[in-house]
């Protein structure tokens, strides 16, 4: 067959093949029986016997266990259906998600109330007082000024809907052809003339379009978290998202000269890990952090400039099943700030504990003299000093801080949640990252019913990850082998592609004995395989929008920024992608 043929071909058989219902659930089992262990037993028969309500409420403690390899397996075992979206439950994960927002809301309306009177506070006392006071100090510190040039050229779309376009239709170029929504308090900010002077072909589409388009606020809507309820968001306007964005970047830039680099997990994973193995530090998860993020908590840390900008720009109303609140909240998920902000306001606050306590610092202090202007930059050093690192409300403080920083928390209105906050135990859980006495003990997630070849690579490739792990990376733990080896006879033949690890999902990983691939030819030095990818289509218009999205994509390159996601994916199969080394995953054992 020829080699187009043979493209061809596996495309026709991946886009056609469907996954025999019954896989899903032999899968689970082989899974759990790999396991092997008491928790994975009970697990298995709450699936097997539809106690979904009882398997979505399994929790384990760290507390409970002395062995790692205990804690590692009874841990999978809990974790591996928590979020998988088809359990059958006795209740609405719509009504449960919207009951927890709407009670947060009128926590934050209490907050208000009482940063209202911050003089009569009964929680305004004490070292809270100093705190507080320190955290606005360090806030003004970290953010400075900015400039209106900086705020028009960080500005970029999101990948999701807004209020005017649907997610399907949600690319850049539909955005920059359509879009005109906006609320009326960044309209005074950004009439059509300012526009024009900043983005002059950009405002001609706008004016064309009926620019603005005036949005009351966002719209609250659930979307999936895990298997016992959904998580409220909030779909902006499409122009207060543009600008969302640029601000949000600008604070992470700013955090950066810190140390906080939100742009990565890596420095939260290995701190985790270093708590893990001397209980010198603790991971903190604050319980719907920014369902949290009172307004006059707000108002009140941050430099009034700044704090101008981010009130114009967010969502003052929101529309809930067609009904209109006033927010008392300041921000919300899908704000394009809101991450920043949170991840802004727990730095500070965190340092600012550390510093009460008079620990050394994690971050040092490097100079540089340019052109006789001294340049001072935070660079983290992993040897010295206690580590405050946040990413989100991903927090890791020193242990010495936890109580100083749990009433600090309370006082702002947030609620620390015990189940995932971690420091009396070895286990620590940070930015996706799980140890336990310094082993790496991360689960894997089983979020959906098997459908398409891609979910079968997916899933397949996670428990040979998982098994990798098990075997201190020197091999594999033969104890899975079977569920893996299921899930590959699960596919046609043509599509059980074998790659290696660095090429993602589009096959099933293998070592290079497994896969045998044909060697490069012409003196190269590598292999060639093929795996299957899924693409952005490319637009083939004139519209002014695909130009649009076209110069700022390249705009956002030559600065070095985040390329804005493009469009719609579909599947292809790439051959002959060069492989120079191809990673062993070491032996089944």
């Amino acid at each position: 067959m020829s080699s187009k043929k043979y493209s061809s071909q596996i495309l026709s058989d991946a886009r056609n093949f469907r996954v025999a219902p019954e896989v899903t659930s032999a899968a689970v089992d082989e899974f759990f029986k790999a396991l092997d262990c008491p928790r994975s037993l009970t697990a298995y028969l709450l699936f097997k016997h539809g106690e979904h309500e009882q398997l979505a409420n399994l929790t384990v403690d760290p507390l409970d266990y002395n062995s790692t390899v205990e804690f590692r397996d009874a841990y999978a075992a809990t974790k591996f259906l928590s979020k998988y979206s088809d359990l059958t439950l006795n209740y609405d994960l719509d009504k449960v998600a919207l009951e927890k927002f709407k009670k947060f809301e009128s926590l934050c309306a209490h907050t208000n109330s009482r940063f209202r009177n911050l003089g009569t506070d009964p929680q305004f006392k004490g070292p809270v007082v100093w705190l507080h006071n320190a955290t606005i100090r360090k806030i003004s510190r970290i953010l400075g000024e900015f400039d209106f040039e900086e705020l028009i050229s960080s500005a970029n779309w999101g990948p999701g809907a807004t209020t005017t376009i649907k997610s399907r239709d949600a690319s850049p170029a539909n955005k920059f052809q359509h879009e005109a929504g906006i609320t009326k308090d960044l309209h005074a900010l950004f009439p059509l003339e300012t526009l024009r002077g900043v983005y002059p072909l950009w405002a001609s589409q706008l004016s064309d379009i009926g620019y603005p388009n005036f949005q009351i606020g966002n719209k609250v809507v659930t979307v999936p978290k895990d298997a016992t309820t959904n998580r409220v968001i909030a779909i902006e306007p499409g122009i207060n998202l543009w600008f969302q964005k640029a601000i949000g970047d600008m604070i992470g830039r700013r955090l950066m000269r810190f140390g906080i680099d939100l742009r990565h997990q890596a420095v939260n994973q290995e701190l985790a890990r270093q708590g893990s193995i001397d209980s010198q530090l603790a991971t903190i998860d604050l319980s719907s952090a920014s369902d949290s993020i009172s307004k006059k908590v707000v108002e009140e840390l941050m430099p009034p400039r700044w704090h101008a900008l981010l009130d114009s720009a967010r969502s003052r109303f929101g529309l809930l099943d067609g009904t209109q609140f006033e927010w008392n909240k300041f921000s919300s998920m899908g704000n394009g700030f809101t991450f920043q902000l949170e991840s802004l306001i727990f730095y500070a606050a965190a340092d600012s504990c550390r510093e009460y306590l008079q620990l050394p610092s994690h971050n040092t202090t490097s100079r540089e003299v340019v052109n006789g202007i001294t340049h001072v930059c935070f660079v983290k050093d992993k040897h010295q000093g206690q580590a405050v690192s946040v990413y989100g409300d991903d927090i890791i403080i020193p242990s010495k801080c936890l109580a100083l920083f749990s009433a600090l928390m309370e006082f702002y209105g947030f609620t620390i949640n015990v189940k995932k906050s971690h420091y009396s135990s070895p286990f620590r859980e940070s930015c996706g990252a799980h140890f336990f006495a310094g082993i790496d003990v991360k689960p894997i997630y089983f979020k959906n019913r098997l459908s398409d070849v891609l979910s079968v690579y997916r899933m397949a490739n996670a428990i040979r990850r998982l098994a990798h792990r098990r075997a201190g990376r020197l091999g594999c733990d033969l104890a899975f082998k079977k569920v893996f080896g299921l899930l590959m006879s699960s596919v046609p033949r043509s599509l059980r592609l074998r790659i290696p690890e660095t090429l993602g999902d589009g096959g099933f990983i293998a070592n290079l004995d497994e896969a045998t691939p044909p060697r490069a030819r012409h003196s190269i030095e590598g292999y060639f395989v093929g795996h299957l990818v899924s693409i952005a289509k490319s637009y083939k218009s004139d519209q002014l929008g695909v130009l649009l999205s076209r110069l700022w994509v390249q705009s956002m390159k030559e600065e070095g920024n985040d390329v804005p996601l493009r469009d719609r994916t579909k599947l292809r199969f790439v051959k002959r992608t060069l492989v120079q080394q191809w990673p062993d995953l070491g032996p089944w054992v």
